[in-house]
């Protein structure tokens, strides 16, 4: 414990203390609160799981690049709004005391809730990227994306956005495949980072990091979300059963896609400004990106 103390970084301190403030009066106060409590909970889980990474690495997101870190929370908005749009159509979700704001309000407390989407997502897969019994999985078989899969790929994403939109209760949970099909391809021709880049290699590893982060992050979305006052609420057809917290069961299931677009996300994003910096940012794995790996 006293090692913990003396490594532990301040910042993560700070976070355990907006945690447990906001977490507190998240679940302990009437009437709306979750509005301005959600940003400062969950940019306390942020430095937390910063500092963590920290700690068990002696690198993380902050540390690396603060300027990058937030940059992450201002990407984050418009990527999130990118699955609102699609819960226009599928309306798998629905915000109890959206009622109670006007469309700016709305819009703009949104947003600063939905930037804290990624960081979490990144930070928390780096964090299951030190775990020894991922740091132990060896390389297995290589999936190596030449064009001939590349394009299947690419063009199987745009066909099931098209059937999202045709017929939305029976392919809604495709959601949340269907934005990586399409990025990574890109990520690839723009030669960005990519986790084709890992699995050319046999490397899985940053895969069952970004699912298990994304899991992760799940749980406590889910769990702050349940005493939440405006709180979300699901629908999902086919599977509105055994719910845990207010998600059903299998609806745990599409955080694991989900992680994977926000980093190919990220990587989409930050490529247009062909910043190497930016490019080596994300090291899911424990390692920088393995860049110069491309396939004809």
């Amino acid at each position: 414990m006293q090692t913990l103390i003396k490594t532990f970084p301040p910042h993560g301190w700070i976070g355990l203390i907006l945690i447990f403030v906001f977490w507190s009066l998240n679940w302990s106060l009437e009437g709306l609160r979750t509005h301005w409590g959600f940003f400062p909970m969950w940019l306390g889980y942020c430095l937390t799981i910063d500092a963590l990474v920290y700690y068990r690495k002696g690198t993380s997101l902050l540390k690396r690049n603060l300027k990058l870190y937030i940059f992450l929370f201002i990407i984050s908005i418009p990527c999130w709004w990118l699955f609102e749009f699609f819960n226009l159509y599928t309306e798998n979700w629905f915000y109890e005391g959206k009622q109670y704001f006007t469309s700016t309000e709305y819009i703009l407390l949104s947003s600063l809730s939905f930037s804290t989407v990624m960081p979490a997502i990144l930070g928390t897969a780096e964090l299951a990227g030190t775990f020894k019994w991922i740091k132990r999985i060896k390389s297995v078989k290589e999936f190596i994306p030449t064009k001939k899969i590349l394009y299947p790929i690419f063009l199987a994403g745009i066909f099931i956005i098209y059937l999202i939109f045709l017929l939305p209760n029976y392919f809604y949970p495709l959601v949340w495949l269907s934005v990586f099909l399409i990025t990574e391809p890109i990520n690839v021709w723009l030669k960005n980072p990519s986790l084709f880049h890992y699995t050319a290699l046999g490397d899985w590893r940053p895969v069952i990091a970004l699912a298990v982060g994304g899991l992760i992050c799940g749980f406590f979305w889910e769990l702050w979300n349940y005493f939440s006052y405006p709180k979300w609420i699901y629908n999902l057809p086919m599977f509105n059963f055994i719910h845990v917290f207010e998600m059903p069961i299998l609806g745990y299931f599409g955080y694991i896609p989900f992680s994977l677009e926000i980093f190919s996300l990220y990587h989409l994003i930050t490529g247009l400004f062909k910043s190497g910096t930016s490019q080596n940012y994300i090291q899911v794995d424990g390692d920088e990106i393995k860049m110069g790996i491309y396939y004809s």
